[in-house]
Formats: structure tokens, sequence, C-alpha cells
């Protein structure tokens, strides 16, 4: 029955029409014969249409931001057919090196496997990222490049003819009096792309073999930027200015919106582009953004091609505080590390050799084999890669790299226990084996250590510290630095007692036992590091106990559940041996500020930095880190020195603390209220 009555009921009403019978219908023809004369051979260097060059870059720039180059670089129609352009020298050859650009960038971040923190970088989605004929988009661009030079010359010329016409050139343009401008303007946009073309197929060279004709091309970048700032004040005065558009969100030079371009066209071409919303940069910020670039890239350049680790690592950490985009990182990356060597020249097993300051085993085969060694190489080459990745990667990876160290460490002191017994200091008749392997323990340790400070400091990169929990983490970092220390003065003794076996007789070395027990500079630096965590750390604590400030009872975890959080892959790696919570809590719970002031960390600094200030003389960065040292130490001291006069339990005082001298290093702020 109720078959029946479904069977026999009206069907259902049909859907209503999406055009309403009352719309007037109106001939689109004219606007389409215009939309089709307006792409037209030339229409991309006309005045109100002078937009692929900069909207280009913008797309690219956005690109290297981590979007995806299927909804940047190729939501430009002509780069879907390329050879639709061939008749368009100009916009053929524009188009194919930065066609070839794209690639080579590609080919760095795959290789270097930076592209896993942007893991859309890379894919092209099945879009033409590469074809026959890229490999001459330069032979390409040059005859371009001197034809418009050719035809810049021609204007200068005719300007000073006062003839009205070019003869024997087409003009890019009907306006004769425009024509040079337009010819600076675009020169200096083609030169651009070949120039940076240059500076990408140069880094990519091996063993550094390009570093100094990138530096050339660089510079020679930067030169054309300027020359497209300065273009685009005529830009702009010749384009409609009913049609342009915000500075911030105009993605070309004359304000105009690019022709030829559609953020949807990918979609329509059913390329599989993620569902993801992308907003361009902006004409503006994409200069921006290849001016600091191309700064990156410079740096990179500058390299020494240093075989010391410790140099080498100290350049890696010095590049990273400009905190440089995904490219430049790959670049650098690619250049530490080929092949699994060190420059794809050195072998890790010599790099550690060289660091162990015991030339005499660099390429001996049964170094090189060695079980420890193997392995510490590949933890060195793992560790420059680690250096290169962003920094909220840098501190994931280093606290997983953390335990792999410790352990090598540990097996390491086991069989020198195991082979020689206890001693631990470098004896003046021991044998070579034994003399390698303490080293090789105390280098080991060391790098441990400095992995495990590295760690800690990125934390406050990322602010993932609470002002409640500064004072774990200072008292975590004096406890890491100390150690820290100790293996490098360990390190450097034995290095000394290399130097003397090898530059003296046996019989003179009671004569000279006294010798080389100074420590270098990096250890006084570090020594400032010290006593700026330990002042900091009892500062805090003692803040604490007086005036119950600092501390932050949470619901959801305890202090001691904090410190697990912070410091678990420290403590699962035992770094230090022996460290724990409780440790921390019996050390802050006897700091007061009577006491501090005694025995002042902030005053003792400065103690140091003099000496300091000599040795460095010749490095501005030193001098620069030395300057923020005594300047968060000056400030800390006064704060020291009000908070003990009014009295850490007095309820007017507040405290607080900013990073305004140091990234890691916090200045204390008194105020009354």
């Amino acid at each position: 029955m109720e078959a029946s009555s479904s069977s026999t009921s009206s069907p259902p009403p049909p859907p209503p029409p999406s055009i309403p019978a009352s719309s007037a219908w109106a001939d689109a023809s004219p606007l389409l014969d215009a939309a089709c004369r307006d792409l037209q051979d030339g229409e991309l260097i006309h005045g109100e249409n002078f937009s692929l060059f900069g909207a280009m870059s913008a797309l690219e720039a956005t690109w290297h931001k981590g979007h995806t180059l299927a909804q940047t670089v190729f939501t430009c129609i002509y780069l879907m057919r390329m050879e639709r352009t061939s008749s368009h020298a100009i916009l053929n050859s524009f188009c194919r090196i930065l066609r070839a650009t794209c690639y080579a960038v590609v080919s760095v971040v795959s290789t270097a496997r930076t592209h896993e923190e942007e893991d859309l970088f890379t894919m092209s989605f099945g879009l033409p990222l590469r074809d026959e004929g890229d490999e001459k988009c330069l032979s390409i661009l040059n005859s371009v490049e001197e034809t418009i030079a050719r035809q810049l010359r021609a204007c200068k010329a005719q300007a000073l003819s006062r003839k009205k016409t070019l003869e024997g050139l087409e003009s890019l343009q009907d306006n004769p009096d425009l024509e040079e401008d337009y010819c600076r303007a675009l020169l200096c946009r083609l030169r651009f792309r070949k120039h940076f073309y240059h500076v990408v197929t140069c880094l990519r060279k091996p063993h550094g073999r390009g570093l100094e004709l990138a530096q050339k091309h660089v510079a020679s970048c930067l030169t054309e930027l300027s020359l497209m700032l300065n273009s685009r004040d005529f830009l702009r005065s010749q384009s409609n200015n009913t049609q342009q558009q915000g500075d911030e969100i105009c993605t070309t030079a004359s304000g105009v919106r690019p022709v030829g371009f559609d953020a949807s066209l990918n979609s329509r071409l059913l390329s599989p582009a993620p569902p993801r919303a992308v907003k361009l940069l902006s004409w503006s910020d994409a200069i921006r953004y290849f001016e600091k670039l191309l700064r990156d890239l410079d740096i990179i350049c500058s390299s020494p091609l240093d075989p010391v680790l410790e140099n080498v690592l100290h350049f890696v950490v010095q590049f990273q505080k400009s905190v440089p985009d995904l490219v430049p990182r790959a670049f650098l990356q690619t250049l530490l590390v080929q092949d699994g060597k060190l420059y794809g020249r050195d072998l890790s097993c010599d790099v550690i050799s060289r660091a162990l300051s015991l030339p005499d085993i660099i390429g001996d085969k049964e170094f090189q084999m060695n079980e420890f060694v193997v392995q510490l190489g590949q933890l060195v080459i793992n560790l420059l890669k680690i250096l290169c990745t962003n920094t909220a990667w840098q501190r994931r990876k280093l606290g997983k790299s953390l335990q792999d160290w410790s352990t090598i460490s540990i097996q390491l002191e086991f069989a020198l226990k195991r082979e020689f017994g206890e001693t631990r200091n470098v004896l003046p008749h021991e044998n070579m084996c034994m003399r390698v392997s303490k080293q090789l323990l105390v280098w080991t340790q060391e790098h441990t250590y400095w992995v495990a400070y590295r760690f800690l400091i990125l934390g406050f990169e990322l602010d993932l510290y609470s002002p409640s929990e500064y004072c774990m983490v200072y008292w975590y970092m004096y406890v890491v630095l100390m150690k820290l220390i100790e293996q490098m003065q360990l390190r450097i003794l034995a290095s000394n007692e290399n130097s003397r076996r090898k530059g003296k007789k046996k019989k003179d070395h009671s004569k000279d036992s006294s010798r080389d027990t100074a420590f270098p500079s990096s250890c006084l630096l570090l020594q400032c590091y010290v006593l700026l965590s330990e002042g900091l750390s009892m500062m805090l604590a003692a803040l604490r106990n007086e005036s119950n400030s600092f501390q932050l009872p949470s619901i959801f975890n305890s202090e001691q559940e904090r410190f697990i959080q912070h410091f678990d892959l420290l403590q699962k790696a035992r770094l230090p041996e022996h460290i724990t919570y409780y440790s921390f809590r019996e050390s802050a719970s006897h700091a007061s500020i009577a006491d501090l002031t005694k025995y002042n960390f902030f005053k003792e600094i400065h103690k140091i930095t003099p000496s300091l200030r000599g040795s460095f003389a010749s490095e501005p960065e030193k001098l620069a880190e030395i300057r923020q040292i005594e300047q968060v130490a000056e400030h800390n001291r006064i704060a020291l020195n009000i908070i003990s006069q009014v009295g850490a339990g007095d309820p007017s005082l507040r405290v607080s603390f900013e990073f305004t001298h140091h990234p890691h290093f916090a200045v204390a702020v008194v105020r009354r209220s």
C-alpha cells in the first residue's frame, strides 16, 4: 500500500532557476575581445600592464615561505604552456629562467632534506617544473638582455639627437618619451633573474668552489634590486590611479593588478593542490624578502671553509642568529655536508682527529675503522645537519640526539676502564692508544654537554619557559656549563701535552710542566655564562624564598612535573649524572639575598671581561657578545643592590625579568608600586 502510494505521488518540484526570469542579458563579446587584444605580444610591458615581473617576485617569495608551487609560482598562466610564449622573446626568456631557478632551488632543498619542515615545498603536483630547452635559458636571456640594452642606448642617443623614432628597433610601447624608463625598469628585472640564477648554480658547485663567484652575483642582485625599487615611482606614475591597490596588498611595483594570473588556475586544471589558503606577499615585502635572502646567502659565500669543527659550529650558530629562511639554510647544509664529508672533502674521522690535536693519526686506517670513531663521525655529520634546521626542529632533534651522544660517551668510558683502568688524567709516558682513547672520551663528553647547552638555550628562543620556571632553567644551565668547562679544560690540557711531546724532548718536560696551564679566552667566556646562570638562578631562588614571588602553583602539574617536562631528555641521557629535581630543590632552598650580595656573581663578571676584550679585539662579533654579557651583569647587579636595600619582603616591591640585552639571559627590572 505504501509502495503504491509512493509510486503515484507527484515528482519533487524542480529546483529554482539559477538565473531569474527577469534578468537582463548583455553581450559580453566586446569585453572578451578587449581581453584578447590585451593579451597580444608586448602587452605585459605596456605601462598599464607592467606587472608580470613584479608579481613573479611576490609569488616566488611566497613559495619560499612554505606554500606550494601550484598555488604561488604556477598561478601564472604563462608557465603552464610556456611553448605558447615562444613568439615573445622577453616573456619566454623570463619564464624559462624563473622555472629553471625554481627547479634548482627544489633540488637543493630536497638534497638537504630541510623540506621536511615545509613538506609541501618540493611538491610540484604534476606541473611542468622542467622541460627541454631550460638548459639554454641563460643564453636566451642574454640575447634578450642585449637587445633591450641596445634599445636603451638608442633611447639615450635619440634624446641627444631629438629624434622621435628608434631606427631598426622595435619599441616596447607606443610613447617614445617613456621608452628609456621602461627599458631601464625591464632591464633591471631581467638582470636580477640572471644573476640570481647564477647565485643558485654557483652555490651548488661541490667543495665550495663556486662561493667566490656566487658572492659577486649576490652583489649584482642587490644592485638590481635597488634599481627595481627606483623604478617604482615611474611605474606608478604611468598606471591608472583608479586601478592601483594599496601598498600592503599590491604584488606589483606599479600597484596595478597583474594580468595573466589566477589564484584558482590550478583548481580548474584539476591539479591536486591542497586546499590551503595562500596570502601572497606584497611587492614591497617580496623585495625585502629577497634582500634578506641575498644577505644570508652572502654570509654563506663568505664561509672560510674552515676544517676545524669548533669553528664550523661557531659559524653555523652565528648564521642562525639572523633567523634565515628555509632556502639559505638548505644551501648552507649542502655546503657543509656533501657525500657524508665536511665540505665534501674532509672525512669525519679526520675532522675528529684534528679536533683531538693529534695530526699523526690523520689518515690512520686503524683509527678510521674504529667503531667509536665511525659512530662519532656519524653524530658529527648529523649535528651539522640539525644545526641547519629551523629553531623548533633544531631543538627537537638535538634533544633526541642527546641519548646517542651520551650512550657513546658511556661506552667509551667503560672501554677505557676495561683496557687501561681508572686513570683519567693524561700521563707523560702513556702509549698512543691510551692517549687517543682518553682524549676521544673527553672530546665526546665536551660535545655532549655542548649539545645539551644548545638544547637549553633554544628553549628561550621558542618561549618554552615561563618566569616561574626561569629559576630551574638557569640552575640546570649552570650545571651543564660547569661540566662543559670541565671537559674543555681537560681537552686543552691534553692538547698542550701533545704539543709538548711533539716539540720538546722528554728531559725538558719537567722544566716546562707549568707552562700552557692558562686556559684560552673561550673558557673565560663560558665562565661568564656560568656566573650569569648561577647568579640569575640564585636571585630567583632568593626572591621565591623571601617574597614568595615567581611561584605559580598550578592545578595541572607540580614544580617537579614541570622539571621533568623540561629536562626529561637530559635526565634520560644522564646529563649530568646524579642530578635530579631534588638536587635543584636543595640548592634553591638555601638561597638568600644577603648571601647573594656577599658573593655577587654579576660583579665577578666585570673582573673577567677586560681580559676578554683584549683577546677578542679583532673579532667584532665576540666584542658585541661581551658587551651583552656586561649589560646583563650590570643591570642585574644594580637590581640586586636595590632589592637588598629595600628588602625582598617589601610588599611594594615588584620584580620582573626581561630579555632586553640578551636573548637567553634575563635582566631584573625593579619597580615600586
